[in-house]
């Protein structure tokens, strides 16, 4: 069960990339939770299809699309390309906004449903006692919501690290570059004698997404005990 060096590679980028995609999907992620746990609007409805459409459409697509946005001579491509002279295409940073974009779902729904438990009788009483509305958020709203969030974090980077069909779609596969462990297990499985390899990588990729997901449901608990007491 000793990774080789070209493994130890593989999972090194994997948590890269998850990280990344997790602190970069963050602010989007909460932005969007706030916005569908409070905001009453026009398009609600289809502003959340659109946040959640990524869970339904094959990777396949998520990653063609973002081929098309992110290609030379897409609209965000081609801006890339023009003012800082970069391109995300067959590199890590491209691996990343892919993962980011099939955990952003899982993210937004843990942490809307986080703000939604939030007593609003408690942000009422803080106003009441003169707070202002980003003491109010600081102090009250936050605190409250934190382990939800972090919950989020947890399961967005879980699902990024299992990432396959939109990265492969968008970034291809590139040993040492965009070869995530996913990527790596599938190339693993088209080499003979790769199934050692395979064990191997498979068995890190589980131990990984089970940390997470217990790491999720330990935060949960946590987060609903506390509104229990409150």
């Amino acid at each position: 069960m000793i990774l080789s060096d070209a493994e130890w590679e593989v999972v090194r980028l994997s948590l890269l990339v998850g990280g990344t995609a997790c602190m970069a999907a963050l602010p989007v992620a909460f932005g969007l939770a706030w916005l569908l746990a409070r905001a009453r609007f026009p398009g609600r409805l289809v502003l959340d299809a659109l946040v959640h459409l990524p869970l339904v459409v094959p990777p396949v697509v998520t990653g063609w699309l973002l081929l098309l946005a992110f290609a030379p001579g897409g609209p965000i491509g081609r801006w890339l390309l023009d003012w800082f002279g970069v391109t995300v295409l067959f590199r890590w940073t491209g691996a990343a906004i892919a993962a980011a974009v099939m955990a952003l779902p899982l993210m937004v729904r843990a942490m809307r449903l986080s703000i939604e438990a939030v007593d609003r009788r408690l942000e009422s009483a803080a106003r009441t006692l003169g707070a202002d509305p980003w003491r109010v958020f600081r102090t009250v709203t936050l605190p409250l919501s934190l382990p939800g969030i972090m919950a989020g974090l947890v399961l967005g980077f879980a699902r990024s690290i299992g990432e396959f069909g939109a990265t492969i779609t968008f970034v291809s596969s590139v040993p040492g570059e965009t070869e995530t462990l996913p990527l790596a297990i599938y190339a693993a499985l088209q080499t003979p004698g790769g199934e050692n390899s395979v064990w191997r990588l498979a068995a890190v990729s589980v131990s990984l997404s089970l940390v997470a997901l217990i790491a999720s449901e330990w935060l949960g608990r946590r987060w609903g005990r506390r509104l229990h007491v409150l």
